[in-house]
């Protein structure tokens, strides 16, 4: 209690009323998948022409995750963090010193080595300040005679005229920086705030670097073993490369300690890699607070062999692939479509709400599928969980998502939105209510915990997420004595009781016609 130890007027507040719970977001994806270049290290990413400038373009020899990411922004996704994935036994290109600052390519692997750097006078003409010039060519773009090159960024007659000049896939520049300490201009401030290709740091002293041309990053970048394998996704939570400036943490590992994500998915796991498959399913499992989207492997045909990997309730799994255009061959290709699906449900989430079943919705992006799917074909993968993709376009409606199963057995998880459903309501209430414990166990607690739930339940109820016309038909809470013994207060425990009745989707919409006739009205 407050101490009053002199005589006065004393103004306290209380807190008595209910502490309202914020809903959780349901529509943030992670994807995991090799990338042209980029870190190592899961990053937020929010839009498609962002995660070109991070991660580079398409590698369709190597990964799908590319084609996933525009898929999902094509889709109405809005925000996927991205965990680069590359064998460990890679490494980066690192330069040597340039004065005391060097640079380390931001992620490991053979594309750092790419990477050129070029110190040059500062534009305020400063003498302790300077410029850095970062660039970055794709294979695609790399100059004959590199690295011995044209300096794209020259004005002089006869590098304007050069046949041999090349623009580069990245110009990053980094003007009017200086060595001093704790300045908002220092070198490495502003490079590792602002460069998507290097890190950069001070050596043992931090002298102003020597003028130099645009000289190669250098030859220590390495891709390590490939293909990709299974293993690989696995990740940890230790320094990249041993090298803390490159980050902390990758694959799956580090894709589980971010607590924003909703949606996961690994777009190569249909390269012979079912095992990442199970290991995003255990992951979802095991946190209960995310779901996961899985592909069938391309070329199946045979309705007979298609079927789930396992029975899981915070999955889904689609059929068939979808064929999209792909810029980089001016052509179409086949991919899977789990990408443009994580976009479909964050669409629908963001204009409908989790309690609506992302399905009857356009694939935008596809241009046809790799197999049609009559309706006899989806009367024999419906139940056992495969969502299709269906082509309505003779009907004028377009390809679009034409299912809404989890892969479980369990009919009480049967449907999509009524899991994720669940995984939004106990999310929210989870982080919602932290503030309970350590508080006093008694009946004050009780009733506050209580408006705090209906007050968030009475609004997933007017969103349209519950069935009922009142609020006693969609959902009650109790926390009093019925749902607590005394042993139960005597070891810590506050035991709250929550039911909600989800709606459930439309699946099979009937109508029942009969005749009827003049004389069957009398």
């Amino acid at each position: 209690m407050p101490e009053y130890l002199s005589p006065g007027v004393y103004v306290e507040e209380i807190s008595t009323g209910p502490v309202p719970i914020e809903g959780v977001s349901t529509s943030t994806a992670a994807m995991l998948g090799a990338t042209e270049r980029g870190p190592e290290y899961p990053k937020l990413i929010t839009s498609w022409l962002q995660y070109q400038r991070w991660y580079g373009g398409y590698i369709p020899d190597v990964s799908y995750l590319t084609y996933a990411v525009q898929g999902f922004f094509d889709n109405g996704g809005q925000r996927v963090f991205i965990a680069r994935i590359i064998d460990p036994a890679g490494s980066s290109a690192t330069a040597g010193a340039a004065g005391d600052l060097t640079f380390t390519a931001c992620g490991r692997g053979e594309w750092g080595n790419r990477i050129m750097v070029k110190i040059s006078g500062a534009g305020n003409q400063l003498p302790t300040n300077f410029r850095v010039s970062i660039l970055y060519y794709s294979t695609k773009k790399l100059p004959p005679n590199f690295p011995n090159i044209v300096d794209p960024t020259s004005t002089a007659v006869a590098d304007l005229t050069d046949q041999n000049r090349r623009d580069p896939d990245v110009l990053e520049v980094f003007d009017n920086l200086t060595t001093e300490g704790g300045a908002s201009n220092n070198a490495v401030t502003v490079i590792n705030s602002n460069s998507k290709l290097v890190k950069a740091a001070w050596g043992a002293t931090s002298n102003q670097p020597a003028p130099q041309p645009f000289t190669q990053l250098g030859t220590t970048g390495a891709d390590g073993a490939t293909p990709i394998t299974s293993a690989m996704f696995t990740g940890d939570d230790q320094p990249i490369g041993g090298n803390e400036l490159l980050g902390r943490g990758r694959g799956l590992a580090a894709i589980e300690a971010i607590d924003e994500i909703s949606l996961l998915l690994a777009p190569d796991e249909v390269r012979n890699m079912r095992p990442v498959s199970e290991a995003v399913l255990n992951q979802c499992e095991l946190l209960k607070d995310r779901f996961a989207i899985i592909s069938e492997f391309q070329g199946k045909s045979d309705v007979a062999t298609i079927q789930p990997p396992r029975d899981s309730q915070y999955g889904a799994f689609y059929y068939p692939w979808i064929r999209i255009f792909d810029p980089s061959i001016n052509d179409t290709r086949l991919i899977p479509a789990t990408g443009h699906v994580a976009g479909i449900y964050a669409r629908t989430d963001i204009e409908r709400g989790v309690h609506k079943a992302p399905a009857n919705e356009v694939i935008r992006g596809a241009v046809d599928l790799e197999f049609p799917v009559p309706k006899g074909n989806q009367d024999i993968l419906n139940p056992r969980g495969v969502n299709c993709a269906r082509d309505f376009r003779s009907d004028g409606r377009g390809i679009r998502l034409w299912g809404a199963r989890t892969m479980s057995s369990n009919g009480e998880w049967k449907y999509i939105n009524v899991r994720r459903l669940f995984l939004y309501v106990e999310e929210s209430i989870d982080e919602g209510t932290q503030w309970v414990v350590f508080e006093p166990n008694d009946e004050p607690l009780w009733a506050r915990v209580r408006r705090s739930v209906t007050g968030f339940l009475r609004g997933v109820h007017r969103s349209g997420a519950l069935m009922g016309t009142t609020e006693d038909e969609a959902f009650f809470v109790k926390c009093d004595r019925t749902t607590m013994t005394q042993d139960d207060i005597d070891n810590g425990r506050l035991i709250c009781y929550i039911g909600i009745a989800p709606v459930k989707p439309a699946e099979f919409v009937i109508f029942r016609i009969s005749q009827k006739t003049i004389e069957a009205q009398q």
